[in-house]
């Protein structure tokens, strides 16, 4: 097996760059004319996109507003120029939300991450991921089929039948939850039946240290993925196991939650991305997933930017005196003074009463912030002007400390 995928995992930063806001300014125009970005970027000039920077001009992509549109455009919202028709599958995330699969080769890219994975050709792929309704079990199988590996379409559940199908094939390589494969090998163990399963490829839920070790203690290599049903893979990881390389076929931005304003390298924020996928052109497509983009690039040799890995919800809302306080108001409050650089709200609970705190970095006279804060936030609470820097690199606007029951 090689070291690498293709030679797009190894190119300069500046051949990356290139290539990718050719196919951007290329989607750009492709989508001018689709009904669900008629309104967003009906006007944009897609000559004008040079650069990482000038995404910012851009409008983000909710899906709640992805969400929105399919209902009055069933089922995909006018944002591709396909009809379901002329899809492969199509398939219903909670919601609902519709999302469109090809078979074309490796069509949601994760070929990528399970070669990185060190799946291949001879291994024989339990995907235990699900198959009814819900991309996940294509999304890998698609990979699978791009390394050439076997795939044993296992889905969920019915453990025992999975451990003698397991034993029986000759399974090598593992795909789905985190905590299943523990479930299968458990369940080995109880049967005891002896399997030969040494890679596993998760994705869905995390990864936890502890539950890494265990697996490497019974010989098995573990790597995991970032994907969704909207974008497929987003980043993943190699054998280096030193945070998540972003895939080579998506832009991923880090912005302030409830913005599309970028944030510094290496400051947590919300995951923002756009595929290039020109089948399902999502452009700015916010995960409402917390991470940040890492310094450097990856020992393993892979040149494209890394994030941390899942680090908690960008959607923040919370209830506060009864009235809903959202990161978009707190983007606002900091909008407003020029001067503010970062704020937090910090909801507490006092006897039985509920409280608000505003703290501001680079304010001096909190006094002063108190009229935009109940402007903004339509609720009073007490501000308090903090040091640049002071407040955790951790990605939250909304801070919820309060505890109940």
């Amino acid at each position: 097996m090689t070291t690498y995928f293709d030679d797009l995992e190894t190119r300069s930063a500046d051949e990356r760059e290139a290539a990718q806001m050719e196919a951007l300014r290329a989607q750009l125009r492709a989508v001018q004319g689709l009904r669900g970005y008629r309104d967003s970027l009906g006007l944009i000039d897609p000559s004008e996109i040079d650069g990482m920077a000038d995404l910012a001009v851009l409008p983000v992509l909710r899906k709640s507003e992805l969400g929105a549109a399919q209902g009055q455009s069933s089922p995909f919202g006018g944002f591709t120029a396909k009809t379901a028709g002329e899809f492969a599958h199509i398939f219903q995330s909670p919601g609902p939300i519709y999302e469109p699969g090809e078979i074309s080769h490796d069509w949601w890219r994760v070929g990528r991450f399970l070669h990185a994975a060190g799946i291949g050709r001879g291994d024989i792929v339990q995907n235990c991921f699900g198959y009814h309704l819900t991309p996940a079990g294509m999304i890998f199988e698609s990979g699978a089929r791009a390394v050439q590996a076997a795939v044993l379409p296992a889905g969920v559940g019915q453990t025992e039948l999975q451990v003698r199908a397991a034993a029986d094939v000759g399974t090598t390589a593992y795909a789905g939850t985190p905590d299943y494969l523990k479930v299968i090998l458990d369940k080995a163990d109880e049967m005891g039946v002896a399997l030969k399963i040494t890679k596993a490829a998760v994705g869905g839920g995390a990864l936890f240290p502890s539950l890494r070790q265990e697996y490497t203690d019974r010989g098995i290599s573990c790597l995991q993925c970032y994907a969704t049903a909207d974008l497929g893979n987003i980043a993943y990881e190699s054998p280096a196991m030193d945070g998540m390389i972003i895939d080579e076929g998506v832009i991923v931005e880090i912005v302030r939650p409830g913005t599309g304003t970028p944030v510094a390298e290496g400051e947590v924020g919300e995951v923002v991305v756009t595929s290039l996928n020109p089948d399902y052109p999502l452009i700015r497509f916010a995960t409402g997933d917390l991470s940040a983009i890492m310094e450097g690039t990856s020992p393993c040799g892979r040149t494209n930017k890394r994030i941390k890995g899942w680090m908690g919800r960008a959607d923040q809302t919370t209830k506060i005196k009864g009235m809903f306080v959202r990161p978009e108001q707190v983007a606002q409050l900091v909008a407003k003074h020029p001067e503010i650089t970062k704020a937090r709200v910090i909801a507490l609970r006092e006897g039985e009463m509920d409280v608000m705190r505003v703290q501001i970095e680079g304010g001096n006279d909190a006094a002063s912030y108190e009229g935009s804060v109940a402007e903004v936030l339509k609720l009073k609470g007490a501000v308090e002007c903090v040091p640049v820097g002071s407040l955790p690199n951790d990605g939250k606007v909304i801070d919820d400390q309060r505890t109940f029951g």
